[in-house]
């Protein structure tokens, strides 16, 4: 199933904005301070690793969660004390929390009926989702019936009949084996834009986060390490930890003779030449398209993503060589980049 789109959007997302959030359980910080604007009609995704407060973020936009300090914002209004029914999100959640007992239709409308929304409504909304996602086969289901990525689409339709102009995911695809996961992206992302609507979406995927979205929010111990478009903090990352989060693999960091600072080079900078850094080879990883050459360089692993195959042994002497212009260097101190 592929969800098509036309050149303009069903609907109009909203602006969604965070003033000096702070969440607290006693002297545990999930949130320390983040800020952060979302324009409507953007695909924003929130990266980072397991405890880095993505989640709780997530969680305090929609209403599920009281921050402790700070303030929400969704389409210009001040939802602080809003319970989430009056927010204006949908939700999609890891689990999808879907009904057994209730058949795919009933699960999709579920909420409306909560909400007393007529029945004839509910029916023009459901058709809509329906078509939207290609699921007519299923309506009679239960969800035990269905493969995990239908039961995904099943949730991506309780989203979608909500109309809601703001929609938060979170992790829904961590579930799913990775040929469905990469469907699954463009799908929501297809989704997103014929929609129109606005999309945070948590993830700790990189892959997620660089395909997806518009503007990608990096965060680290409940802080933000950057703010930025996946093209952005791919090429400019504002910290080592930015620097060695984003990039597959992640990027060199190490120090050079006559270096004050740590020095990073991505493994898609590296080549073999006849001049450069002495080294050794560790292993070499072929993955089809390229190779992953790990190789030690001073004692320090450097990693050489090489174009085809490449047979080396390990211990094998090799000079390593990159342009100098694709040098990244970081404060060895602060961790922060330098001009």
């Amino acid at each position: 199933m592929s969800i098509q789109h036309p050149l303009s959007p069903i609907q109009t997302g909203a602006a969604v904005r965070l003033v000096d959030i702070r969440r607290a359980w006693g002297s545990a910080v999930a949130l320390g301070g983040v800020s952060f604007t979302v324009a409507a009609g953007t695909f924003c995704v929130l990266l980072g690793p397991s405890g880095c407060g993505k989640t709780t973020c997530l969680r305090i936009v929609a209403g599920l969660d009281q921050a402790t300090g700070g303030r929400v914002e969704i389409g210009g209004r001040d939802v602080t004390a809003l319970p989430p029914a009056e927010r204006g999100v949908a939700m999609v959640f890891q689990s999808y929390a879907l009904f057994p007992h209730l058949s795919v239709a009933e699960n999709i409308v579920f909420g409306l009926k909560a909400r007393s929304v007529p029945a004839a409504e509910r029916g023009r909304r459901l058709e809509r989702a329906v078509e939207i996602l290609g699921i007519s086969a299923l309506l009679q289901r239960r969800p035990g019936q269905l493969s995990g990525g239908q039961q995904q689409r099943v949730a991506l339709g309780r989203a979608i009949v909500a109309e809601a102009p703001v929609c938060l995911m979170d992790e829904p695809l961590s579930n799913l084996d990775a040929q469905l996961r990469a469907d699954m992206r463009r799908e929501i992302l297809a989704l997103q834009r014929r929609l129109g609507i606005t999309m945070l979406y948590v993830t700790h995927d990189q892959t997620e986060a660089m395909g997806m979205a518009d503007q990608v929010i990096l965060l680290r111990g409940g802080r933000i390490e950057q703010d930025a478009a996946p093209a952005d903090l791919y090429a400019t990352p504002a910290t080592r930890f930015a620097a060695s989060f984003v990039g597959t693999p992640p990027m060199n960091l190490f120090s050079l003779p006559g270096e004050t600072a740590v020095v990073g080079v991505r493994p898609e900078d590296m080549r073999l030449g006849d001049a450069g850094l002495p080294a050794s080879v560790i292993h070499a990883e072929y993955l089809g398209a390229d190779t992953i050459l790990s190789c030690d360089l001073a004692g320090q692993t450097c990693l050489a993503r090489l174009p085809g195959r490449v047979r080396l042994e390990a211990g094998t002497p090799v000079l390593l060589d990159f342009d100098r212009n694709t040098l990244h260097r970081f404060d060895a101190d602060t961790g922060t980049r330098l001009s």
